[in-house]
């Protein structure tokens, strides 16, 4: 099968995941963004809407090739790929494209596409559409337990410490920063040890799973989400989750010990110090396996079979 992939950011974590595993399973994926830049440094660069303007000629032009259908990665790109009419098209939302600013331009597009993929449950009830629930998967054989100390010391954090970590760049508002720093003070205030806030950003991915190894809780504080691959990632190495109640994240975590869904500080910090009071790994592994990336790539497979 051959795939014209639109996509506003090529770099995305798990859009590259995603084509890479469906390459492995036989799907031929090309790529096709729109001119100008998605990201500038850590800054995330709104493209201007003649940005996307002109990519309705290219994305018409591309489509034209050898291709069985048009996969839409991101509300923005949806417009471009039903301008051409020859190809059964498929969207995948990502999260803020549906729940944000330009949620009505996504909800618009998708009822002319042939099937839509969302993250979450709460992403299929906003869309009020029928479409597929599938979650980015994530690599399971990278993101797995290993010792605390042995991570601590690979990373240079204070073994004697209690250490949060909240894996996103400051500058994202979206992911709150200040609240994150407001739920640790109030929690730290209750535990009998140190307690850090480790702000850890723009390291290699294959980095990732020896920070939350050496960590003792994620922390998310997120104004909104879709379903947060650092949730599931948290979880494949049994770190506890400490989270707002945003996008899955509840559904993710139910059952899973020692976590917390909050909505207010108080309720964030309270799960906080009781994993920080006495530290110890989740059973977080356990309830993610069945989305590792082999298991989204069936079902995304199965979805573009269903549309061809």
């Amino acid at each position: 099968m051959n795939v014209l992939n639109l996509v506003s950011n090529e770099e995305a974590r798990f859009f590259q995941q995603q084509t890479k595993i469906l390459e492995r399973r036989g799907v031929t994926c090309d790529v096709a963004t729109p001119p100008g830049n998605h990201l500038a440094q850590e800054e995330v660069t709104a493209r201007s809407p003649g940005d996307y303007l002109r990519f309705v000629p290219k994305a018409v032009r591309e489509s034209l090739g050898e291709y069985d259908l048009v996969h839409a990665n991101y509300g923005l790109t949806a417009p471009m790929a039903l301008a051409q009419i020859r190809l059964p098209v498929v969207l995948s939302l990502w999260g803020s494209d549906l729940m944000g600013e330009y949620g009505w331009l996504s909800k618009a597009c998708a009822r002319f596409c042939d099937a839509v993929i969302v993250m979450s449950d709460e992403m299929a009830r906003e869309l009020g559409e029928s479409c597929y629930v599938i979650p980015h998967g994530i690599d399971m054989e990278r993101f797995a337990p290993r010792p605390t100390d042995e991570a601590r010391a690979e990373v240079g954090w204070d073994p004697d410490a209690r250490h949060v970590l909240f894996p996103y760049p400051p500058s994202d508002e979206v992911k709150n920063l200040p609240r994150a720093e407001r739920v640790v003070e109030r929690a730290r205030e209750r535990v009998d040890a140190p307690v850090e806030l480790q702000v850890v950003y723009g390291v290699p991915h294959a980095e990732v799973p020896t920070y939350m190894n050496a960590a003792d809780a994620l922390l998310l504080t997120s104004e909104r989400e879709g379903s947060p691959n650092s949730v599931k990632e948290a979880m494949s190495c049994n770190l506890p989750v400490v989270s707002t109640d945003v996008g899955d994240v509840r559904e993710q975590l139910a059952g899973v010990s020692p976590s917390r869904v909050g909505d207010s500080d108080a309720e964030l910090a309270d799960g906080l110090a009781d994993v920080l009071e006495s530290p110890r790994r989740s059973d977080g592994r356990d309830a993610v396996s069945d989305i590792s990336l082999d298991r989204m790539a069936e079902r995304i497979e199965g979805v573009y079979e269903s549309v061809v």
